[in-house]
């Protein structure tokens, strides 16, 4: 598993809530999600591409970018 994060425009629980409910859509592809509200961030822990995780967090309707993979 690859843990990847990103810069999510995020302004309230609501917006940390929509992209919960995108990444969850994913299923069991997706072994953790951790947002920080704060920072804006959205670290993923995935089997998956981060190519495939930006596309479906961009589905929360928030400006969405990769920073890259976390140590």
């Amino acid at each position: 598993m690859t843990v990847h994060e990103f810069k999510v425009e995020m302004t309230c629980g609501g917006c940390a809530s929509a992209v919960e409910r995108v990444l969850g859509k994913l299923g069991d592809k997706v072994e953790k999600v951790s947002i920080n509200l704060d920072e804006k961030t959205v670290t993923v822990t995935s089997n998956l591409s981060s190519d495939e995780l930006l596309e479906q967090l961009r589905k929360s309707g928030k400006t969405t970018s990769y920073i890259g993979v976390k140590q």
